[in-house]
């Protein structure tokens, strides 16, 4: 039986992960839970699965939740409570579906404690892919991806020799507004933007997909985690999601992985790997589906993921302030404080300010992060 702690446990990918487990019962056993703020959930998921620690995001949340927990069960909160449940627990693997750049140092506690990682913080390897990375080699540490792409990715690799890829293709949906001219995309509302076609998400990640941010983020991600150039990774939009991401091999062979858009299926595969069993999730039926369609990425219409791909390329610090530009201006959309538009310039004039680090440490990325929050916060 694994033994299993979830960072974000009151999120989309941590309810998902939740409900898989539900499942299989006889196969995992959560050992930690750290939530936000939602503390009504969290208690509902404690009474449920008896974790040993739990953690919260603030001492107030903390001392509500004491009368209400289970005999037994200890109660953290804040940094230093994420960190506990990464790695003060007897886990074996960790699964950290935070949103944002606040994954970053409970994921590396947890690869320095020996915990395995399912990799839903797509940030932490954005911010630090270089740190992370070295740190789960040094400690012996699977990142297992569950990212639906970079698990499609990861799937297809299985037995593969990485010098006979020539490249990987990352399908993107192309969002809520993929039919949208740049001209509509002026007056569009957060309602808007909010309904993804696709995909059940949480709200910073609907927004990034509009943006196509968060395939940028996917692509520096898949940089880090299957160690390739950025020339031999490239976007196609997929508007169905079915395709989750394919490889082509240089005798021009292509392996792709395909499925309903269902996220329990990539959280499964990270529990369960390097081993397959039965899911919740519906079959996929290509009869009923009938046709599937894609179409070359526009770089123009969207223009965040070449400011990615320039992030990646330039290294360094230039990727930590591109993803934390963009979390600050995607809080200001949500709040009603800047147009959707407004999103993409505040991430280019972030950049083009930034003087960027070449080979940071923990200390030098948390500082550049700090200075595009702030430079994110008062940009137009």
């Amino acid at each position: 039986m694994k033994h299993i702690s979830i960072l974000g446990s009151t999120g989309s990918i941590g309810t998902q992960t939740l409900d898989v487990i539900s499942h299989h019962p006889e196969q995992f056993k959560i050992v930690g839970l750290a939530g936000g703020h939602n503390v009504k959930l969290l208690l509902d998921q404690v009474h449920q699965f008896r974790p040993a620690k739990v953690s919260v995001a603030t001492k107030e949340l903390a001392d509500q939740m004491k009368m209400h927990v289970p005999a037994g069960t200890q109660i953290f909160y804040g940094d230093q409570g994420l960190i506990e449940i990464a790695a003060g627990t007897d886990a074996s693997d960790v699964v950290t579906a935070v949103v944002g750049s606040q994954g970053l140092e409970p994921t590396l506690a947890a690869i320095r404690a020996g915990k395995h990682i399912g990799l839903a913080n797509k940030e932490t390897l954005v911010s630090a892919g270089h740190l992370v990375t070295a740190e789960a080699e040094r400690h012996g540490v699977k990142l297992i991806p569950i990212d639906s792409e970079h698990s499609a990715i990861f799937q297809c690799l299985n037995g593969e020799s990485r010098k006979d890829i020539k490249k990987i293709m990352l399908t993107a949906s192309g969002g809520s507004f993929r039919e949208y001219s740049r001209e509509q995309l002026k007056d569009v509302t957060v309602e808007q933007a909010l309904k993804h076609p696709n995909w059940s998400m949480g709200a910073k990640i609907t927004i990034d997909s509009a943006t196509m941010v968060n395939k940028g983020l996917e692509v520096i991600e898949a940089h880090w985690l299957f160690g390739l150039p950025y020339d031999q990774i490239e976007v196609l939009i997929h508007p169905e999601s079915i395709i989750h991401s394919y490889v082509e091999f240089m005798d021009c062979s292509i392996i792709a992985q395909l499925g309903n858009p269902d996220m329990r299926v990539p959280i499964q595969y990270a529990l369960t790997y390097p081993n397959r069993i039965a899911t919740p999730s519906q079959p996929l039926n290509l009869a009923a589906m009938g046709k599937l369609t894609f179409r070359e990425m526009d770089y123009v219409r969207f223009p965040c993921l070449k400011m990615a791909f320039d992030s990646g390329r330039a290294g360094g610090t230039t990727p930590t302030v591109y993803n934390a530009a963009n979390e600050v201006a995607v809080e200001r959309f949500l709040k009603g404080e800047i147009g959707f538009l407004q999103i993409e310039d505040i991430i280019a004039s972030a950049l083009d300010r930034h003087d960027p680090v070449a080979h940071p440490d923990l200390e030098q990325i948390t500082a550049a992060d700090t200075w595009a929050r702030q430079t994110a916060r008062v940009g137009s």
